[in-house]
């Protein structure tokens, strides 16, 4: 059975389908096509239920909910850190208010819980996540929102963090900051046996961490073996393996400061 199998073009979604990609596990006899995009990209395919299996921002999941199915595992979940507003100088939130903030998309985690932090709309211009850092950096930009492993890097671009979204979200709630998710769409068979494996897959890349990050280092453009490392490891961790009670709490809270009405449900549970 072919299933397309959707994650984002960074390291640690490429971390936790090594295995699959590289024959590491028994498939199950599942034959799987990987299809690597920007994160805005995969929550729109998601909105046409293009693809059986794909990582999905949380903030989307209302959106799919009929169609998609949360899987147990492989969410992007951030203990106390999270997406951040880089700026040229140090800026405060009631500052943040009164700017223009480039985004990585509207249907993404960041993009939701910046609004819930800033305590309403904003100004807001949309751009690829790969190009914001630039964005700012170049002038072009007052502000702008950073996902993936621009979290990182953005010190050495001369840019200044004025706001880390994971740690208000902590302060806010006490709880973790769920960001990505993964879902699979609820007409593909043998749907449990499929959880399984992909389950699996995120076990082996732990169990086998430095040919995992061999192979997601080629999605870190330019990130030195360290970063890459220290990315994969705030991402790919014992929540990704299994929400736990944090994590369905975080997810749970996360929807209803969202004003979404779904029911929290997992395949297997």
């Amino acid at each position: 059975m072919r299933i397309r199998l959707g994650h984002s073009s960074d390291p640690d979604d490429a971390f936790m389908v090594w295995a699959l990609a590289t024959g590491a596990i028994d498939t199950g006899g599942f034959e799987f096509e990987f299809v690597a995009s920007d994160i805005q990209t995969l929550n729109e395919w998601a909105l046409e239920g293009r693809l059986e299996v794909t990582a999905l921002s949380a903030a989307a999941y209302p959106r799919v909910h009929e169609r998609y199915a949360l899987l147990p595992h492989g969410a992007s979940i951030g203990a106390g850190y999270g997406p951040i507003v880089v700026t040229p100088t140090q800026r405060s939130i009631e500052e943040l208010r009164n700017l223009e903030i480039v985004v990585p998309g509207t249907l993404t985690t960041a993009f939701l819980v910046l609004g819930l932090a800033l305590g309403g709309a904003f100004a807001y211009r949309e751009l690829d996540f790969q190009e914001i850092l630039e964005e700012v950096r170049d002038g072009r930009a007052e502000a702008g929102l950073l996902i993936h492993e621009g979290q990182l890097t953005y010190a050495a671009e001369g840019l200044a963090k004025s706001l880390d979204l994971g740690e208000w979200w902590s302060a806010e709630t006490g709880l973790p900051l769920p960001l990505g998710v993964n879902v699979v769409r609820r007409d593909v068979e043998r749907i449990d046996e499929l959880a399984d494996v992909i389950g699996a897959s995120i076990a082996a890349g732990l169990a086998h961490r430095d040919e995992a990050l061999a192979y997601a280092r080629q999605f870190g453009r330019g990130l030195d073996d360290a970063l890459a490392d220290r990315f994969v490891g705030m991402y790919v961790n014992e929540l990704t393996q299994d929400y736990g009670d944090d994590g369905r709490r975080a997810f749970a809270e996360l929807m209803r400061r969202a004003g979404a009405d779904v029911d929290v449900e997992f395949v297997g549970a």
